[in-house]
């Protein structure tokens, strides 16, 4: 009884929803920094972008204050898990376990080295399910972060009073 006590919540208010200006001004970097990293990928022939940019941008551009959406925490997080998640798979091989266990280290690790990033809790996931080659660590992964990041930064010093990184 204690753990349906439990799922029912603290019944905590919703926190107020952001000014239409800050709304507006997420959905054009977002906009912007996948369609950037979508040109490049269909005009450089290699792979720039992953599903788990989306949520990237969500962060970067929608809640750039927070330290999940730091500079440090997109690369070093993006990069981190998708090594664990390579190596992972080199030694195990696609199996589920060596998924799920690629996945838990990959969160362990950033949240042992002070960058997590969310997002890049699905690198493993990604990996498992296709099989990539090694240079996926830096194409797509650091290299499409990599924009993402260097997006935001003149983006959002542009477009906001308050200064982003706010850390590296």
């Amino acid at each position: 009884m204690k753990l349906l006590e439990k799922m029912k919540g603290d019944g905590a208010a919703r926190p107020p929803r952001p000014e239409l200006r800050v709304i507006a001004l997420a959905t054009l970097g977002a906009s912007l920094a996948i369609a950037l990293l979508g040109w490049l990928t269909s005009h450089a022939n290699t792979p720039l972008i992953l599903g788990s940019f989306g949520a990237t941008c969500v962060m970067v551009f929608g809640f750039p204050d927070a330290p999940f959406a730091q500079p440090r925490h997109v690369l070093c997080g993006h990069v981190l898990t998708a090594l664990i998640g390579l190596i992972f798979l080199h030694f195990t091989g696609p199996c589920w376990w060596g998924m799920g266990l690629a996945t838990g280290t990959a969160i362990a690790a950033m949240m042992c080295l002070r960058i997590v990033h969310p997002p890049a809790g699905g690198n493993p996931i990604v990996i498992f399910m296709t099989s990539p080659s090694w240079s996926f660590l830096w194409f797509p992964t650091l290299s499409g972060a990599l924009i993402i990041v260097a997006l935001a930064l003149i983006y959002n010093n542009l477009t906001r009073v308050a200064r982003y990184p706010k850390y590296y």
